[in-house]
């Protein structure tokens, strides 16, 4: 495998899996060029009179969709870990012999690991989508037949706009559809909030089947999936266990450290002047940045600020800041708790959005760059400000991309970590891998202090006479490895054996992901 120094320093392959790559060029210098792709001319002739596309079950859905060797079949994450769509999907084309098949996922979770034997077998090739848990693991050991591809969740929409990734059959577990095909997340014994990962699917695949355990008569409304791109429905007992359908982290965090990080991001964002009448933000669903939701809120309540609108992942935190009053809108891409899912279906201000609006490199503006504040996590920062957030310092891919990249692009990119993890340093030298360039993170916030890219002039003016805890990363990161004891030992790699690679959010090949050496 060839391999060749992009941009950014990093060694990365002209061809992944038969097909050319360009390397990472540098942020916003590579601009595409031709038109999106499209999907061939239906009619209605081809498809019931009345409307019904019903059929017995996902297998005959399946083989009226000419599932064959070396398909690419996606399927959606908005289930989480309670998802047994997928496992009984690959169940299936299993049985059937089918082999060779890219798998492509907007996420996946724990509970797919019950599909390592099908990566063994050759049932699936390779991964195209976030590698989560032991899935990870095995790609990190060089088990997966192709190489895995990373994308961010706008990154995976671009893909499949401009065509580098066509969608032979999607697969989209609905909570509630009727049998023309419209479908939506928001009600139902399943109800996940809303399936925006999912339209582009819905919008690019050759064939498209909806599964759900909730069949309701004509018209399923409101849909988030329109029944017009539909081919087959699919009714079945359960999509999966409703109790992991929501986020695993939902819950404000009880740390000190955790919760003090918290304060100093909201704190900055106030003194900052970022919190001001009619800003907008958005923060995750992880214990620290539910913290930092609740600082931020009092804060608005004293000095009786509102926002304009909020990005989600939505929670019950958010939630309670719309129907108090604290902000005119809820734009989100994706429902992390109940109390999410029931304002969607209950709020009009609580708006669905998709990967198209939200975070699409590759069209007209997107809403990541409209944001005045960002709040994410990172697995490690090193003293350039690059982050990583798919491998750990083991060298292990553990976790997917999701939105961070693609919210790298907000008016100030505010990245909460404490700055060790079980005498693990956080701060590093230079990160295992490479997800986001230094020039796009504005400021890092941990329980030692708060370092602002020397790049944002603008910021370190403002909070010029700040009593916050205001240091240079380098302090930070030689004050951490004095308390760890010492850089750690970096991990190994056979770099030979690519087996996996970190998209940008325009296409290019960020970094690559080698096999560990055990």
């Amino acid at each position: 495998m060839k391999l060749v120094k992009n941009s950014a320093g990093r060694m990365v392959p002209t061809q992944i899996n038969g097909e050319k790559q360009i390397p990472f060029m540098g942020v916003g210098k590579y601009v595409p060029k031709g038109k999106t792709t499209g999907t061939p001319i239906r009619s209605c002739s081809e498809f019931p009179a009345d409307g019904n596309k019903l059929v017995k079950s996902v297998k005959e859905a399946l083989i009226k969709s000419g599932v064959k060797d070396g398909m690419t079949i996606s399927t959606h994450h908005h289930l989480r870990n309670g998802d047994v769509v997928t496992n009984m999907l690959f169940d299936i084309i299993h049985e059937m012999g089918i082999k060779n098949i890219r798998w492509f996922p907007s996420a996946s979770f724990p509970i797919h690991s019950h599909l390592i034997p099908y990566l063994e077998d050759g049932t699936i090739s390779r991964i195209e989508g976030s590698m989560n848990g032991p899935l990870g693991r095995f790609t990190s050991e060089g088990k997966m037949k192709g190489i895995g591809v990373l994308r961010s969740h706008g990154g995976r929409y671009q893909a499949i706009q401009d065509g580098e990734v066509h969608i032979d059959i999607a697969v989209i577990a609905a909570p509630t559809a009727d049998s023309f095909g419209n479908a939506t997340g928001d009600r139902g014994p399943s109800a996940c909030g809303l399936l925006g990962f999912a339209l582009a699917d819905s919008e690019y695949a050759d064939k498209v089947i909806i599964v759900t355990d909730n069949l309701v008569p004509f018209p399923c409304y409101p849909w988030q999936i329109q029944g017009n791109n539909v081919d087959y429905v699919v009714q079945i007992d359960s999509l999966g266990d409703t109790t992991k359908i929501v986020s695993g982290t939902t819950e404000v965090t009880k740390s000190p450290d955790r919760l003090l990080i918290a304060e100093y991001v909201a704190k900055f964002m106030e003194e900052s002047e970022i919190m001001h009448d009619g800003f907008s933000f958005q923060a995750g669903a992880g214990g620290t940045n539910l913290a930092f939701a609740l600082f931020l809120k009092e804060r608005m309540k004293a000095k009786g600020i509102k926002a304009r609108f909020i990005r989600g992942g939505s929670t019950k935190y958010l939630v309670q800041m719309l129907e108090e009053g604290l902000t005119d809108y809820i734009l989100d891409g994706q429902t992390f708790d109940l109390e999410g899912v029931r304002s969607m279906r209950e709020n009009a201000n609580h708006v669905n959005t998709s990967p198209f609006t939200s975070y699409n490199y590759h069209g007209k503006g997107n809403f990541a760059s409209i944001l005045d504040a960002v709040v994410l996590g990172a697995t490690e920062v090193d003293v350039k400000f690059n982050a990583n957030v798919v491998t750990h310092s083991d060298g292990y891919l553990l976790h997917g991309i999701g939105g961070w990249q693609n919210c790298l692009f907000s008016k100030c990119t505010i990245l909460a970590i404490p700055s060790f993890r079980d005498r693990i340093p956080v701060i590093v030298d230079q990160v295992t891998t490479l997800v986001g360039p230094g020039e796009l993170i504005d400021v890092i916030v941990t329980e030692r202090g708060i370092a602002i890219n020397p790049l944002r002039k603008d910021l370190l003016r403002k909070i010029k006479n700040s009593s916050l805890p205001i240091r240079k990363i380098e302090d930070i990161y030689n004050e951490v490895n004095e308390i760890c004891g010492g850089t750690p030992q970096k991990p190994k790699f056979d770099k030979s054996k690519v087996v996996a690679v970190v998209k940008w959010v325009d296409g290019t090949v960020l970094d690559s992901i080698f096999k560990i050496k055990v």
